[in-house]
């Protein structure tokens, strides 16, 4: 069964953007940059991957999900495929979307869409953001990675907005990166059934 990854940037204060949900106070140290686009090749925006040399085939994701206000920089910017056409791009919405070429749309019930997902063959999900999203599939994530950049934000947006209910994760590992980013993993605990 493939795996949905919540795999995100946050500040030390556990927020992935300003309250306005601008991210761009997080520093973008290429080292950093290369380090997880080394570990994972398929996260890397199209539109950045040239500049950065990202040439890798996917490691670990084929598909990536998505809310409506996370796709929509990709909109603004232009890419009429999304910033991801190397994978199979999910976005996750209340309200109808442009139809634009490899983008599919969630609408109704985002449980069964994302258990269909997670059943389908292929390699894990990528649930990159955003927070309203994250807190209604918490139940369904099976693993966290929290990019955790040395910065405090003060107010923002939270990982995880509105969670319904505790979640246990249970720490895999800590993996200092170039920059001062760190990279903390988290897996889901698995309740006895």
């Amino acid at each position: 069964m493939r795996e949905l990854v919540y795999y995100i940037a946050t500040s030390i204060d556990g927020f992935i953007a300003d309250p306005a949900g601008d991210f761009s106070s997080f520093p973008l140290d290429p080292e950093t940059l290369a380090a997880l686009f080394q570990r994972y090749p398929e996260t890397c925006p199209a539109h950045a991957r040239q500049a950065l040399g990202v040439t890798a085939e996917p490691r670990r994701f084929d598909t990536v999900l998505m809310g409506r206000r996370t796709y929509q920089p990709a909109v603004d910017a232009g890419l009429v495929g999304g910033a991801y056409p190397h994978l199979r791009q999910v976005v996750a919405a209340h309200r109808a979307l442009p139809q634009a070429p490899g983008v599919e749309v969630i609408q109704g019930d985002l449980l069964e869409a994302v258990r269909e997902l997670k059943a389908g063959s292929g390699r894990d999900i990528w649930l990159c953001g955003g927070a309203e999203l994250a807190a209604q599939l918490l139940g369904e994530i099976d693993e966290i990675q929290l990019k955790i950049n040395p910065l405090v934000l003060g107010d923002g947006i939270p990982l995880f907005r509105s969670a319904v209910s505790a979640h246990s994760f249970s720490p895999v590992s800590q993996e200092a990166l170039p920059g001062g980013v760190t990279l903390a993993t988290y897996r889901a605990e698995v309740s006895p059934g």
